[in-house]
C-alpha cells in the first residue's frame, strides 16, 4: 500500500511529539516540514529525519511530494496557514482550537469546499479507543438517557510573559488552548450544540483569560458543566451522568485509556487499553482512512461542529472583554 505522505507547518513542541507519533502509522510518513527560516526547519528536519525541508510556508504548501499538511502553528495562524494549504490543494489536518473565531472557520470550511480537499479539526481525544467505547455504552442505552456531563481541562503552568500559552495576541488563554477540550467533549457527547451557553471568564495581567467555567443547556433541560484553566489545576476526570448510570473517564483531556461504567451504583464494565506515544497517531489513522475513501470530511469530526464549537466559545467569551486578533471580523 502507498504510504500518505505528511507534511508538518511549524517546528513547535505539538509538531515534535506529532512527527513522532506518526511513525506507529504504518500507511503515513512525513516527507516534509515548513519553517518560518532554513535553519529551524533543518533543524527539525534532521532530528525527525525528514527529507524537504522548507524555509517557508508557502513552499510547504506547494511541495507536490505532499499529500496533507498538519498545521501546529498559534492560534491566531490557524485559518491563515490552513488556507494557504488548502489553496495548494492540499488536504488539512489543524490543530485544536480550530481558529480564533467562527468567522475564520466559515472561511476555511468555505475555502475547503472551493477547492475540494479534506479539512479536519485536531481535536485528538475524539479518536481515542476509549472515547469509542464510551460512544457505543451509550449509544446502547446503558446509562440512559444523558442528563449532565462533567468535565475539566485545567493545568498550573510556569509561564513566563514571553510565553504563548498566556499571549493574547496569539490566541492565547484558557479557552481557545484548553476549553476547546471540554465544550468539544460536551458537543460530542450530545450531539450538537446547545440551546443556551454563559460562562465565566478571569481575565490575568498579560490580558488572556487563565480561567474559566461555563454552563451549556441542551435540550429537555440537559446540562454541561465544564471548567478548564491554565494556572489551577484539577484531576482532570470526565463525568457522563445518565438516567441509569454514568460513565467515569479518568484523566480525559492527556493520554486517556480508561473509562468505567457504574449501573445502578454498581461498577460494572472496567475498560482499559494501552496507548502508544502520545495517542496522536490515533488521528492521523482518521485522516488517512478518509483520504483514502475520499471523503473531504471526518463523519467524527465534522466541519459544521467545528463550526458550531467555534460559536459557542464566541458567545461564552462575549461578555468577558476577551479580545483576539481579527475580532473585528468575529460574528460575536
Amino acid at each position: 500500500m502507498k504510504k500518505i505522505r505528511w507534511g508538518i507547518l511549524s517546528t513547535g513542541k505539538i509538531a515534535g511529539s506529532f512527527t513522532e507519533d506518526i511513525k506507529h502509522v504504518p500507511d503515513a510518513e512525513v516527507v516534509a516540514v515548513g519553517s518560518r527560516n532554513q535553519a529551524t526547519a533543518d533543524a527539525f528536519g534532521n532530528k525527525h529525519n525528514i527529507p524537504n525541508r522548507h524555509s517557508s510556508y508557502r513552499d510547504l504548501a506547494n511541495d507536490p511530494d505532499v499529500d496533507v499538511i498538519y498545521i501546529a502553528t498559534p492560534h491566531v495562524f490557524h485559518a491563515e496557514n490552513s488556507i494557504l494549504c488548502m489553496n495548494a490543494k492540499k488536504a488539512v489536518l489543524c490543530e485544536k482550537a480550530f481558529c480564533i473565531h467562527a468567522g475564520e472557520a466559515e472561511k476555511m470550511i468555505q475555502t475547503a469546499r472551493k477547492n475540494n480537499v479534506f479539512l479536519m479539526e485536531a481535536l485528538t481525544t475524539r479518536h481515542f479507543p476509549v472515547i469509542h467505547q464510551v460512544l457505543d455504552w451509550i449509544a446502547d442505552g446503558l446509562i440512559g438517557d444523558v442528563r449532565v456531563v462533567q468535565a475539566d481541562r485545567c493545568i498550573r503552568g510556569a509561564f513566563s510573559k514571553e510565553d504563548r500559552a498566556l499571549n493574547s495576541e496569539l490566541g492565547g488563554g484558557s479557552l481557545l488552548d484548553l476549553g476547546i477540550y471540554v465544550i468539544g467533549f460536551s458537543s460530542m457527547i450530545f450531539g450538537g450544540p446547545p440551546n443556551k451557553a454563559t460562562g465565566f471568564g478571569f481575565i490575568g495581567d498579560q490580558g488572556s483569560d487563565e480561567q474559566g467555567a461555563s454552563l451549556l443547556e441542551y435540550e429537555h433541560g440537559a446540562l454541561a458543566v465544564l471548567t478548564f484553566a491554565l494556572r489551577t489545576a484539577t484531576v482532570n476526570d470526565a463525568y457522563i451522568y445518565g438516567t441509569e448510570g454514568y460513565i467515569k473517564i479518568p484523566d480525559l483531556f492527556a493520554v486517556p485509556n480508561k473509562a468505567t461504567l457504574h449501573v445502578d451504583g454498581q461498577n460494572i464494565i472496567d475498560f482499559e487499553e494501552p496507548i502508544l506515544g502520545n495517542g496522536l497517531h490515533y488521528q492521523v489513522k482518521e485522516v488517512n482512512r478518509c483520504l483514502r475513501e475520499g471523503l473531504l470530511e471526518s463523519p467524527r469530526m465534522r466541519l459544521e461542529e467545528s463550526l458550531q464549537i467555534m460559536e459557542t466559545m464566541d458567545t461564552i467569551r462575549a461578555p468577558w472583554d476577551l479580545k483576539y486578533p481579527n475580532d473585528s471580523n468575529c460574528i460575536l
